[in-house]
């Protein structure tokens, strides 16, 4: 049985009832350079995205989980794989905790933990990388933790309110 629950959260599909907690998520623009966002997203258009969430990994090229505390069947934050390359075993790994009051209380790290452990031990991945702006202190902090590796900076990458932003390639390979 492939588990993805934790002592205190665990992973889940995206379902119907999701889609206020996305259409809020994808149209909060405090959060839009973490996710590389520029235009708010409609109702209708998250809607058809979760009624294609069913595609598996292989066809979708991506995998999009909500994260929820054990005794809630509520989303309290996304974390996804992206860019899903099964050929070079490889894939993107993003994580948000939406509100500000869950952040930094282990939620974020027992939810990394999950997705690490499914990707390299179901998905059999060599790799997981993630892209952070090199001013994200705290999502640094969350990956580092794991293994994750340093291994560049794309100067000027983002742009976030005009101005120019390095974003950091962090990289995890499978040791196992």
């Amino acid at each position: 049985m492939i588990t993805l629950k934790g002592n205190t959260v665990y992973l889940r599909a995206l379902e119907p009832e999701d889609l206020t907690f996305i259409h809020h998520i994808e149209n909060d623009e405090s959060i839009w350079n973490v996710s590389n966002t520029q235009t708010p997203y409609s109702k209708f258009l998250i809607k058809q995205y979760l009624e294609n969430a069913h595609q598996d990994i292989y066809e979708a090229k991506q995998l999009r989980l909500a994260i929820c505390l054990n005794d809630s069947d509520v989303a309290i934050g996304l974390i996804d794989l992206f860019d899903f390359d099964p050929r070079n075993n490889r894939a993107g790994i993003g994580i948000l905790i939406h509100q500000i009051n869950n952040r930094e209380s282990g939620i974020g790290s027992e939810a990394l933990q999950l997705l690490i452990n499914y990707s390299f031990t179901h998905l059999q991945l060599n790799q997981l990388y993630a892209n952070i702006g090199t001013e994200n202190e705290i999502s640094i902090a969350l990956f580092t933790k794991f293994g994750f590796e340093l291994i560049g900076i794309k100067k000027q990458w983002n742009k976030v309110n005009d101005l120019y932003k390095d974003e950091a390639l962090y990289q995890l390979i499978n040791t196992k």
